[in-house]
């Protein structure tokens, strides 16, 4: 039976029970939820392979082009729900299921979110990797198969607590051994000449070898595969040292391997920890490459018609190295001459930049990497003369040039990833338009002088999918009933809503649809938490990962000057407002995790204060990710996009609210400009500094204390915060980081902050006019279908791949 041709739940009942009896081993009568759920997998899964070899076959017998995107987080979410709904077997899998008294929403909740990511970086990845296989484009995603993830956070006492992810203490039904497709990745040693060249002897050597996704497009019409990596030791046990009582070290090559594969960004503030990072970069991104060399050259023979039939897409600088590792394999593993593997390897690979940030463009201490990679240190310095001789000879001074190196000679000797990314791609793209026009005059301007037509504008965007139809059906089904189904293939078609925003009985019946959304939210939140929310309050929703210049803390602040207001005077007409916050701080990150506890120390003043009379609640959400994002965005009435002004690359949970009916307050930042070009000026809620203004005020010596002695609130705010008023445990808790904005305030928490303290209570007006609110709602959902990963992936395919 072919499961996808089939509308007979009957039929799909057949096979689950088939599957639980015989690859689960479980008589019905005695299966349990987990042995049901993974019965429904298997049993989709075998639907999706068919599907997978379908689309493997028509691409080698076409000669097609693939994309490779090598990216060090996918953060794909659970993959029950997006795969039936992709596949059209929904329905009548609800059905069957129902047959034997189970609920497929609870079965696909004991599916755990697969910790392959932190924030929009990996999600970014997996919404592309949905809609290349939803245009039909062959596609393979690279990334690591991490054991446990970044962490899972669990708050104690207000603080944030890392703990191992546990997403595989029970196997992955979705993922599929290759063990055919391995390879020995080096580490060390040295470079030595042979009579043909030179020939690199690591002295260290692991296996990687991959696991298989299926990845399903829309309407199941393609099947592309999420290639991760696992690391195996050649001698995983040294039966000698084990016999003569050395247990530990018997197993130390085996160790050294997993520690590749068993966390996402361990902490570089040690050198052993930069060392791992470096590892883990070189390790996946050379297990790719040779993977995609190795099928090239098997079905095409010529390593020279590479750029004919691959396009290699770094995403961020993480996979840089694969400059360097491509070239190797040319030079020294198919005797291509280097200024040919040059032109080929450019031809090759394209580059995304997500970061303005210096600290984020990674480099690495120049002794490391040589002692990990001699020879692909030999091949950077190779590209470095070329490169530099290029500038010298386009009359670029040495200042220019001493910023175009790969190697930044300033101080402590480093290797830049992101000038080799850029030296060695023939597009470097950006991912909004402010973003890319900053590329081309901060961080890479000296870059951009030298090769003035590589840069380009790819705006990011996401799968509508799974942000609207899965995540939303309730939304989904108004909407079809108000302009039918085309927006289902086309999120563009939404823009027929603009002729329905002031029909007052679409907006009441959106507005119900959101309301069910908060109440199940506000039980969701109850339960993990205990706090209670008002489902008719404002729900006021900041989720992101959490860092300084995304300025969760600017949101606290204004939160204790609202909370003193309500305090002070009660005979105002307030808006009921819930603050809800979440997200995970880096390890390592002292103020980002000093601002999670602040908003618990916040919250749990603020909700247990009688003088608020409910007015005001403040809750911060643990372990934020994909599933949790599910059910936050549906139920958002405000969207926080609040980052200093020229540091967010792009964001997309912006996108995420935006078409679930959120209003935006934001900068205009990243994808907030262009969002507001799409919804319209009286649609969105922009404060604060422009990108230039924040720049010419740090340049002019920006004085914050100024500011705060002329803003009443913010005095106020800031002096309860630092005297202990919300930590009386700890009264100097907050000392240092209130200080900071008295001192340096890079981040322009004060200078933003009373035009963003003005913006909250001119949402509060516009809250108090529901009709026009509705109708600003519906104007947000009509007109971000442009921010659709398929028009995203649709522009990489046509400007840069080639495909």
């Amino acid at each position: 039976m072919s499961l996808e041709k089939t509308s007979s739940a009957g039929e799909i009942d057949a096979k689950i029970i088939d599957v639980l009896r015989h690859r689960v081993g479980k008589d019905e009568r005695a299966a349990k939820p987990h042995d049901w759920y993974t019965a429904t997998v298997l049993t989709l899964r075998d639907a999706i392979i068919d599907q997978w070899m379908e689309s493997t076959r028509e691409t080698y017998e076409k000669g097609g082009k693939r994309v490779y995107y090598l990216s060090l987080e996918f953060l794909i979410g659970r993959l029950l729900r997006d795969a039936l709904s992709n596949m059209g077997l929904t329905r009548d899998m609800e059905k069957a299921l129902r047959e034997h008294g189970l609920d497929l929403a609870a079965l696909e909740n004991l599916e755990p979110d697969a910790a392959l990511g932190n924030g929009g970086l990996g999600r970014l990845a997996a919404c592309f990797m949905e809609s290349l296989a939803s245009l039909g484009i062959p596609a393979y995603g690279y990334g690591i198969r991490y054991v446990n993830g970044m962490f899972r956070q669990r708050i104690d006492d207000g603080w944030q607590v890392e703990l191992p992810e546990t997403w595989l203490s029970h196997g992955n039904p979705w993922e599929f051994d290759r063990r055919e497709s391995a390879y020995i990745i080096g580490f060390g040693g040295e470079v030595v000449e042979t009579g043909d060249g030179v020939e690199w002897r690591p002295a260290e050597k692991v296996e990687a070898s991959a696991v298989d996704t299926p990845v399903v497009g829309w309407r199941g019409k393609r099947v592309n595969t999420l290639r991760l990596w696992t690391a195996h030791a050649f001698d995983p046990l040294r039966l000698d040292a084990f016999n003569a009582g050395d247990h530990f070290g018997a197993l130390a090559e085996q160790v050294r391997a997993d520690s590749l594969v068993r966390v996402l960004y361990p902490a570089d503030s040690t050198p052993a920890g930069q060392e791992l990072r470096l590892r883990q970069e070189y390790f996946f991104t050379s297990a790719s490459i040779q993977d995609i060399v190795r099928r090239h050259v098997q079905f095409h023979g010529d390593i020279r018609t590479l750029p004919d039939k691959a396009a290699i897409q770094l995403n961020d600088t993480h996979p840089a190295v694969a400059v360097a590792e491509l070239m190797r394999l040319m030079v020294d593993g198919h005797g291509l001459e280097f200024n040919e593997a040059w032109e080929v390897t450019k031809a090759t690979v394209g580059y995304t930049n997500h970061t303005l940030l210096p600290e984020a463009l990674e480099s690495w201490p120049l002794p490391l990497f040589e002692r990990l990679l001699p020879r692909h240190m030999q091949i950077i310095y190779a590209i470095n003369s070329r490169v530099l001789r290029e500038a010298r000879k386009a009359g670029l001074d040495d200042a220019a040039i001493a910023a175009i190196s790969l190697i930044d000679e300033g101080g402590e000797r480093r290797v830049r990833m992101a000038n080799l990314a850029f030296s060695g791609a023939h597009s470097v793209n950006g991912v909004a338009a402010l973003h890319t026009d900053l590329m081309k005059t901060t961080v890479f301007s000296d870059l951009h002088k030298l090769y003035p037509t590589r840069i380009n504008n790819k705006t990011n965007g996401v799968t509508p999918r799974r942000w609207l139809q899965q995540c939303n059906p309730g939304l989904t089904s108004v909407l079809k009933d108000a302009i039918g189904p085309a927006f289902l293939d086309d999120a563009e078609k939404l823009a027929d809503l603009n002729a329905l925003a002031d029909d007052a009985a679409l907006g009441e019946r959106i507005a119900e649809v959101k309301r069910t959304n908060k109440v199940a939210l506000a039980k969701h939140i109850k339960e993990i938490t205990g706090v209670r929310l008002d489902p008719d309050a404002l729900f006021d929703v900041q989720i992101k990962r959490i860092h300084e210049y995304k300025r969760q803390l600017l949101n606290l602040i204004e939160t204790v000057a609202l909370y003193d207001q309500i305090r002070s005077h009660p005979e105002r007409d307030w808006v009921p407002r819930v603050k809800i916050f979440g997200g995970k701080a880096a390890s390592s990150y002292h103020n980002a995790k000093l601002v999670i506890k602040l908003a618990n120390d916040i919250a749990r003043r603020v909700n247990s204060d009688p003088s608020v009379g409910g007015l005001l609640k403040v809750v911060f959400v643990p372990n934020y990710n994909v599933s949790l994002a599910e059910k936050i965005i549906p139920a958002a009435d405000l969207s926080e996009q609040i980052s200093t002004a020229g540091m967010e690359a792009s964001g997309t949970g912006n996108m995420k609210f935006a078409l679930n009916g959120a209003l935006t307050i934001g900068t205009l930042d990243g994808a907030n400009i262009e969002i507001k070009d799409h919804v319209g000026d009286a649609n969105i809620e922009i404060f604060g500094l422009t990108a230039q203004e924040v720049e010419d005020k740090r340049a002019n010596g920006y004085v914050p204390r100024d500011l705060i002695d002329g803003s009443r609130e913010l005095q106020q705010a800031l002096a309860a915060i630092a005297t202990g008023v919300f930590s009386p445990d700890d009264p100097d808790r907050y000392k240092g980081l209130m200080g900071g904005i008295f001192d340096h305030d890079w981040f322009m928490v004060a200078a933003d902050f009373d035009s963003y303290h003005a913006a909250q209570r001119n949402i509060d007006r516009r809250w108090e006019q529901q009709a026009a609110w509705r109708a600003s709602a519906i104007r947000n959902i009509a007109n971000v279908g442009w921010f659709s990963s398929d028009r995203t992936i649709g522009e990489y395919a046509r400007d840069i791949w080639g495909v």
